[in-house]
């Protein structure tokens, strides 16, 4: 399919609609779970209710072959707020994990449980991060071990920062086969609900996305059936084979989930960046001083026009980088990394903006831009921070192992 950036009917719908939920429902409820710091429940089951939240849904939008179905969601639940967006849409990291590592029928197994249904809604969750091993993903030293007499898997380990860890039906789990591969000796594992062993920490406390939950995760010889290796035994048995000869083989699981999900990363960024901007212009219109509006000031409308044109930028990488990925092109330039970084970035200054904007208003809880300045930082620095997507855009178009 041709890159084309023209919206249709059918995706203009789908994005009135999830905007309708995000200011009819996500906007009244975001101060209050931002307060609380806890996952939002009650929105989830609505979402679930209405077909926005569950694995039909998932599938509907990634039918789309633009691509821009799964950006137009994400800008639109992230500009109703950004905690309870991440609450709707951290699953989406567990499900992109099976999508990226796992088998067709494994899809069909796990990725409807990390859902559940309308009338009792599950989250999924992505389990990658460790104390010693964020960026450096080689540095992994959670383990897995084959018990080839039961045919099972045994998984000891801790995980760090894990978006819904521990309250998830269904656990996604990476971990080291052969320590001595690095990263290319790493493969993914699905956790059932219930396993005995998986044990977490309380909802860590956090700056912002108050209301998206993110715990730390301890695997205390959790035993895994044989069938929940994503990609099978036979596959990665194969793959080891080729890393030990020193032959180029597939990324390992982190990576391959972390490049399907950029672009959608990219497009929550957006939309918190959009709301700010939205909000702040509104002020500035209405806002008097010295007997005009601030936005009369020079110095005030650029500003806004900064703002809306590295907004405006930023979406054009993130739907060129969701086509690609949706299309199979690959990512020569390090696309998938240039789309979260650009929006990361400029969620960051456009929020930063509006505070300003407003002056001391902006500096009080009264209004939502001190919310989402404070939900803005993290896409600098979750799923690779901004320098490890300069990392990778610099090896792309160098060639170069540049460290």
């Amino acid at each position: 399919m041709e890159f084309w950036l023209d919206v249709n009917e059918e995706q203009n719908e789908l994005r009135e609609w999830v905007h309708g939920f995000a200011e009819g429902v996500i906007r009244p409820a975001a101060a209050e779970w931002d307060e609380r710091e806890e996952m939002p429940w009650p929105v989830l089951q609505e979402a679930a209710k209405i077909g926005l939240y569950g694995f039909e849904f998932l599938v509907n939008t990634w039918a789309d072959m633009s691509g821009l179905s799964l950006p137009l969601v994400n800008e639109e639940l992230f500009w109703g707020d950004g905690g309870i967006g991440m609450a709707l849409s951290g699953t989406s990291l567990a499900v992109a994990a099976i999508y990226g590592s796992g088998t067709p029928e494994q899809l069909v197994e796990w990725v409807p449980q990390c859902f559940g249904d309308e009338t009792d809604p599950q989250v999924g969750a992505f389990c990658s991060t460790e104390p010693e091993a964020g960026s450096d993903v080689a540095a992994m030293r959670t383990r897995a071990v084959y018990d080839e007499a039961r045919d099972e898997w045994v998984l000891n380990g801790q995980k760090a920062y894990a978006t819904n860890g521990g309250i998830a039906h269904v656990h996604v789990v990476t971990a080291s086969v052969d320590p001595s591969l690095g990263a290319r000796g790493q493969a993914a594992f699905v956790v059932p609900p219930g396993t005995p062993g998986l044990a977490a920490t309380n909802k860590l406390r956090k700056l912002g996305l108050r209301a998206s939950h993110t715990a730390d995760v301890f695997l205390d010889d959790v035993r895994v059936p044989g069938a929940c290796l994503l990609g099978g035994k036979e596959a990665l048995d194969e793959r080891l084979a080729r890393a030990r000869e020193g032959q180029r083989s597939a990324k390992q699981a982190s990576m391959r989930t972390f490049e399907l999900s950029r672009p959608a990363v990219g497009a929550q960024a957006l939309g918190i960046a959009r709301a700010a901007y939205e909000y702040s212009l509104e002020y500035a219109r209405n806002r008097v001083q010295f007997g005009r509006p601030i936005v009369d000031n020079q110095a005030i409308a650029f500003t806004l026009a900064d703002m809306r044109t590295e907004i405006d930028a930023a979406r054009l990488l993130v739907w060129r980088a969701a086509w690609m990925g949706r299309n199979d092109r690959p990512f020569h330039a390090g696309e998938g990394s240039m789309s979260k970084l650009k929006a990361g970035e400029v969620a960051v200054a456009v929020t930063e903006k509006a505070v300003q904007i407003l002056g001391g208003a902006g500096y009080l809880r009264d209004h939502p831009v001190e919310r989402m300045y404070r939900d803005a930082k993290i896409y600098t620095i979750f799923e690779g921070t901004s320098e490890i997507q300069r990392l990778v855009i610099s090896r792309a178009i160098t060639g170069r192992q540049i460290r």
